[in-house]
């Protein structure tokens, strides 16, 4: 027995017209596919983490992450494409935060839904 089909097949207009009215168009629900796309990696999602609590550099997010600093470069540079970190230079040294607080607020939902199931 499937439960979660509807078996009294009856249409709610109402429901529909409410539901499409909030409805994202195609690009954005694309861009959002896209956004969700890239945190769904392990390892960035370990770097978001940790630039959760404080900026790092690649060296301290190498050995947080227990990766190269060529894997983690990698992986910054597909956090900043999607503007998910942002950098800040400091003569020599370049150091590494999220974005905004939308990114740690995603991290944080996320965090929590998972951890109620």
């Amino acid at each position: 027995m499937v439960e979660d089909c509807c078996t009294a097949n009856i249409v709610h207009p109402d429901k529909i017209c409410q539901a499409k009215s909030n409805m994202p168009d195609t690009e954005l629900i694309r861009d959002m596919t896209d956004l969700l796309k890239v945190m769904a990696d392990e390892t960035r999602m370990r770097i978001i983490s940790a630039l959760s609590e404080c900026e790092l550099c690649v060296c301290d997010l190498a050995e947080i992450v227990e990766a190269s600093q060529s894997a983690v470069s990698h992986q910054l540079r597909i956090l900043r494409q999607a503007r998910l970190v942002k950098y800040r230079k400091d003569g020599r040294n370049t150091f590494y935060m999220l974005d905004d607080e939308h990114v740690e607020t995603i991290i944080r939902f996320a965090r929590d839904h998972v951890q109620e199931a």
